[in-house]
């Protein structure tokens, strides 16, 4: 049984679907400016003449209480009086007149409003309960608002100028949005002077409805746009962001500057939009997780736009510098060298070839200076064959206006070798007005340029990082546990933690912590609790010497701080001191009642290994965010660390750990044996899984966590849950949605076959390969609306946008079939996608033929159905050819309405929710 998803043009379903609910914002057929006024200077005069002076050509209607009419056209004293119902209204008012404004607007189903006016959070309480008022209006009457305090929005492609910057930028490819309204007026006055042009520009503002998640989806799915470029202060909805960027990022470049590294600038950066900024090392993990590009210059963002928009990324960091002078390759080479890149190494073939036609005085190395009076041929010839080596990952060209060079004619050769399959080619033409029109050539040609050679290579080592990123993000992990240990570890852990709330508690015993961590696959050291001197020796000498005892305590976590650890005790008599010494210290430091006895441990010799950290803690924007890095008792003090936000797999573990400094150490140095580095990305796992699913789990430390040739093993832990009165509903939330376990079930087939229906997973790549060649023809014409060869159905591009599914936006279902010995099978796979700002979801059934006719294509579709419930959408559709009556009858069987298009040969399959 198979159903296309392909979306087609069916009658009232596609209507809905041919306009996004952001339309009515960048693309209204009509606009009602509320506050519009005659008063020179103001907003409201500016923002309705902005409308007036641009080819937007759709009716415009002041709205004005006090006039008849504003700047010559005849105004309204409200929205219900207009002769129609407008798609956009622009609202400049005083800030508490808008929530009335905006409840009229709900009332009428005015689609799309642009609240310009200030006055709202940033100004305390009071600005909070109006924006509370203006946000319940809005989603009563399912309006999409962009602002308060907001310059407004353009859109060069459409002509709407819905701002009061002085006028309207020019048409692009690019998509600039900002939560800056200043910014937003020098970077349009910067883009007017520079010829730079844009798909759009948007000024967010304070981001109360519309965020990040909703301008990227919609700029993601919109043609004109290319890239998209954002100046961010605060992120707002984590998991939106996250979500539409990881999404698009893929497809189209998104680059960010992000201010409040500092924190003086954090606190400016909250002051302005009244907004958390969290972490900044949070908020590079996480924009490393998505595959966005931040850039901490605002040249920078266009740079890096042009040059993504224009030129491949490149496979390595290996640049071919080729020049006229030695200085300005000195300068290139050493800008390359301190970002992360590196010089290719030429060929032995492609001296030779150069040998043929460079003077023989060139440099024979990489700058291959061609000498300064390189002519245009001899230019072009030199970047064609370097083009060809190897050895080079991208090439960047560099002219220095000497007397006998010719800048305009050597640039007017180079055009026909500046595109080359994978790698890209970068120009520095140096010399301001003087190479202006060879500059012009080659950006008209998309070659992209730079003043500087340093800038240059500093740009392809961005791009170089960027596409190392995505690559990362999208490779396939191995699994990293058996199921079955998954679902018996997460019962052990959801009862240790009721049990440990259920006693008032929020503080684990170490004991407990390890315990904890035994349930999700991370080997603990035995320990064993004493609650007497005598109980102490007598299992010290059980476990064998030399032992440790701690502290056994339930309210002190922080050991070492009370003098709770001692270390290496060989004998009884040492078993003794210890015990009793703890038990001192803790009674004067902190009061007996807080000493409820010892636990006692083997003593691993250190010496032979390494210690790490392994730990959780909330960020107030992303939530639960994971730290790995070098452990003991400095760890402070070296400050080696990696953040990363759950859940892991084992390629995103692998990534945190390449970019701590231990991470060479762990690979084995002076002798020492490496570590099993494939363990410890799946404990990683193991530890991102109890954290993403343990939600009453505060903080955790795992330190030392002991690392060597032999061993991984948790030497101590420290867990800490939420306060007891925390409602479930305040619980922080994870910024990536974690694997859907709740549509987990086994199931039998026709025959009694059991099988396992569940969410696919990364790691499930390889078994749809399987899947797909078991795909007979007919079955695949029918899935995909015509013949799709196995090479292009299993090439790892497409398989990784069908295994890395973003659970927020689509949940793809599959049957496995247990082999034995860790191996498994996929016999089918029901797909739905969400279709973003609706109620909306297309899904898809495909059944291997080997086991169609038991009953799993029809099953998949009702678990799909469910799915479909609980995740609150209001319908369901999908698409199928006319000859694929099983699936027809099939869904008719389900509740499904077919609709049948004799034209087209295809039905809509539909159903309301």
């Amino acid at each position: 049984m198979n159903v296309s998803t392909a979306q087609k043009p069916f009658s009232s379903l596609n209507r809905q679907l041919t306009r996004h609910p952001l339309d009515a914002i960048f693309a209204p057929k009509s606009v009602a400016v509320v506050g519009a006024t005659e008063k020179v200077g103001s907003v409201g005069r500016t923002v309705l003449w902005n409308l007036m002076n641009t080819p937007f050509g759709g009716p415009i209607y002041p709205v004005n209480p006090t006039r008849t009419s504003v700047l010559g056209i005849k105004a309204y004293p409200k929205l219900s009086v207009l002769p129609e119902k407008p798609e956009l209204i622009v609202v400049t008012t005083p800030a508490i007149t808008i929530p009335s404004i905006i409840s009229e607007a709900a009332d009428l189903g005015i689609p799309g409003a642009v609240v310009i006016s200030a006055g709202f959070k940033e100004i305390g309480a009071a600005g909070v309960e109006l924006e509370r008022q203006l946000l319940a209006h809005a989603r009563r009457g399912n309006l999409r608002l962009v602002g308060p305090n907001c310059l407004g929005v353009m859109n060069p492609i459409t002509g709407v100028n819905a701002t009061f910057a002085a006028g309207i930028a020019r048409r692009g490819n690019v998509a600039f949005i900002s939560q800056s309204g200043a910014l937003c007026t020098a970077v349009l006055d910067w883009s007017l002077r520079e010829e730079v042009g844009f798909s759009a520009f948007v000024s967010i503002g304070s981001m109360l409805d519309v965020g990040w998640g909703d301008l990227i989806s919609y700029f993601g799915d919109d043609p004109s746009t290319k890239s998209i470029v954002i100046y961010m202060e605060s992120i707002g909805d984590a998991r939106s962001f996250l979500s539409a960027a990881r999404e698009v990022a893929l497809t189209k470049p998104i680059i960010i500057i992000k201010p409040g590294r500092t924190e003086g600038a954090a606190k400016a950066a909250a002051s302005h939009t009244g907004s958390l900024t969290g972490s900044d090392d949070v908020l590079e993990a996480a924009f490393k997780r998505c595959g966005v590009l931040r850039v901490n210059k605002i040249s920078d963002l266009f740079h890096m736009s042009e040059v993504l928009s224009k030129q491949p990324r490149p496979q390595g960091n290996r640049l071919t510098i080729i020049t006229n002078a030695g200085g300005p390759g000195v300068l290139a080479t050493d800008a390359l060298l301190t970002t992360g890149g590196a010089l290719a190494e030429v060929a032995k073939e492609t001296i030779d070839e150069l040998n043929k036609f460079l003077p023989p005085v060139w440099s024979h190395n990489n700058p291959i200076d061609v000498i300064g009076d390189a002519g245009p041929d001899l230019y072009a010839k030199t970047l064609e064959v370097a083009g060809r080596d190897p050895n080079s990952d991208g090439l960047l060209v560099i002219l220095t206006p000497q007397a006998m060079t010719d800048a305009t004619a050597t640039a007017e050769r180079l055009k026909a070798f500046g595109h080359i399959a994978g790698k890209p080619v970068l120009a520095s033409w140096m010399g301001g007005n003087e190479v202006a029109p060879a500059e012009a050539i080659l950006n008209r040609a998309g070659i992209p340029t730079f003043a500087y050679p340093d800038t240059a290579a500093m740009v392809f080592t961005a791009m170089y990082q960027y596409n190392e990123n995505l690559r990362a993000l999208y490779e396939t992990p191995v699994p990293s546990a058996d199921p079955a240990d998954i679902e018996s570890g997460r019962a052990k852990a959801n009862a240790l933690i009721e049990s440990i709330r259920k006693s008032g508690r929020t503080i684990l015993t170490e004991a407990e912590s390890k315990d904890l961590m035994a349930c999700y696959g991370i080997p603990t050291v035995v320990t064993k609790i004493a609650k007497t001197e005598a109980a102490a020796v007598k299992t010290a000498a059980q476990i064998g010497f030399p032992i440790v005892l701690k502290l056994f305590s339930e309210t002190i976590t922080h050991k070492t701080d009370v003098g709770g650890v001692q270390l290496n005790l060989k004998d009884e008599a040492d078993v003794r001191r210890a015990f009793n010494d703890i038990k001192t210290a803790v009674t004067e430091k902190k009061g007996v009642e807080h000493f409820q006895g010892v636990t006692v441990q083997k003593m691993i010799k250190l010496t032979e290994g390494y210690e790490l950290i392994l730990g959780s803690s909330i960020d107030p924007q992303f939530g639960p965010v994971l730290l790995f890095g070098m452990g003991g008792q400095l760890v402070e003090v070296f400050q080696d660390k990696a953040l990363g936000l759950p859940p892991l797999n084992t390629t995103l573990a692998r990534r945190m750990i390449e970019t701590t400094k231990i991470y060479k150490a762990l690979k084995g140095v002076r002798g020492r044996k490496p570590v099993d580095l494939a363990g410890l990305e799946k404990l990683m796992v193991g530890f991102s899984q109890l954290v993403a699913e343990q939600r009453w789990v505060k903080e955790i430390d795992i330190n030392p966590l002991f690392a060597s040739g032999e061993d991984l093993v948790a030497l101590d832990a420290r867990v800490i849950l939420h306060d007891p009165k925390t409602t479930e509903e305040q619980l922080p939330k994870l910024a990536i949605r974690p694997y859907p376990t709740q549509y987990v079930e086994n199931w039998k087939l026709k025959g009694g076959t059991p099988i396992t229906l569940r969410p696919i997973r990364p790691e499930d790549e390889p078994a749809m390969v399987g899947f797909h060649e078991g795909l007979s023809e007919r079955s695949v014409y029918l899935r995909y609306f015509g013949p799709l060869k196995l090479q292009q159905r299993v090439a790892h591009s497409r398989l990784l946008r069908i295994c890395f599914n973003d659970y927020d936006r689509e949940i793809a279902l599959v049957a496995e079939r247990n082999l034995g010995k860790g191996r498994y099978e996929i016999l089918g796979v029901g797909r739905m996608s969400k279709v973003h700002a609706s109620g909306l979801a297309e899904f898809a059934v495909v059944v291997t033929d080997k086991w169609q006719n038991k009953g799993l294509g029809t099953e998949l579709t009702k678990r799909l159905i469910d799915i479909a419930r609980h995740e609150k959408l209001s319908r369901l559709v999908a698409y199928t050819l006319l000859e694929n009556k099983e699936m027809q009858h099939m869904c008719k069987k389900l509740g499904f309405e077919v609709h049948q298009s004799m034209e087209d040969g295809e039905c809509s399959i539909v159903m309301d929710l």
